[in-house]
């Protein structure tokens, strides 16, 4: 039986559940400080659907986001879960890159690093943006075919994949080759919470960004360098790629290769015209249900 070789894309996304005055910036960029960070949720149904596929097919399965070095976090949440490998695409380069650019960045992380995949998953889009366009356009740029919104895989095997993807008013089925991508919805499945044993291994793992504030914890090292080789030897190092290692061209990475321009910012203040209080009892209620009637409300 084939093993299958699966990348899962991730992404730290801002809670948008906890929005505040200070979630923009004036450049039309999100203020990602200003919010606390969480797991993209469809993110997290994209790997359960991969994990999935390990368990009943066999193969790996590694993680790449792409986002500043606290991005970290969803990666080691991934390692919890039961990925294989996972990895940070990171730096300043990156920054300010829209879907364009960073579905080319990915392209190139994956055709680069994991050239012999077979599946690409992702979730359907992200809360911070809701494009969707990100998977769409990694598919486009890799040249393998996209199935999206998908909700369960019927089959695997045979070099095809076939799924089903939820359409407007309804569902269909549709069959693949491979290498393809996946977008998954959010009604695909019920993510797996932390392993216990995965948690207790990975929770010090780290990259080179978190080295200099780890470095008083680990005494038996005498700098970053003998730090990094440690964690490395016990599996603990999260590898970060920057522009050169994933061969990408500066100009399609980052503000340069991001076509999208944010025309007006508008803050929308919602207030409220006051209330009414309804008792709580059959007057109360049967008053408020002939008010809604009177008024064509209901």
């Amino acid at each position: 039986m084939k093993k299958y070789t699966m990348v899962v894309l991730v992404k730290q996304v801002p809670d948008t559940k906890n929005i505040t005055g200070e979630a923009m910036k004036e450049d039309g960029t999100v203020n990602r400080s200003a919010l606390p960070a969480i797991f993209n949720p469809e993110d997290l149904n994209a790997l359960e659907m991969a994990l999935q596929v390990k368990e009943q097919y066999g193969g790996t399965v590694d993680v790449i986001s792409m986002g500043p070095p606290s991005a970290v976090t969803v990666l080691k949440e991934s390692l919890y879960r039961g990925a294989d490998n996972v990895h940070l695409l990171s730096g300043s380069k990156f920054a300010g890159s829209d879907t364009l650019a960073t579905s080319f960045a990915l392209k190139q992380a994956i055709g680069v690093k994991i050239p012999d995949f077979d599946i690409v998953f992702c979730g359907r889009q992200a809360i911070d943006g809701d494009t969707a366009q990100v998977g769409p356009q990694a598919a486009e740029k890799l040249n393998i075919p996209q199935l999206t919104y998908v909700e369960t895989i019927e089959t695997l095997g045979d070099g095809k994949i076939k799924v089903k993807r939820l359409i407007d008013n309804g569902s269909e089925v549709v069959e693949a080759d491979l290498p393809a991508l996946l977008t998954v919805t959010n009604t695909a499945n019920e993510p797996r919470p932390f392993i216990v044993k995965k948690l207790l291994k990975y929770r010090k793992a780290a990259c080179e960004f978190n080295l200099p504030a780890l470095l008083p914890k680990y005494q038996q090292c005498k700098d970053t360098g003998m730090l990094r080789e440690y964690l490395k030897k016990k599996g603990l190092f999260i590898e970060i790629w920057g522009l050169e290692d994933i061969n990408a061209d500066p100009s399609e990475i980052g503000f340069a290769g991001s076509p999208t321009m944010v025309k007006k910012i508008e803050s929308i203040s919602l207030t409220g015209k006051g209330f009414k209080k309804i008792e709580p009892t059959d007057k109360g209620i049967k008053a408020f249900v002939s008010e809604l009637i009177e008024d064509h409300t209901w």
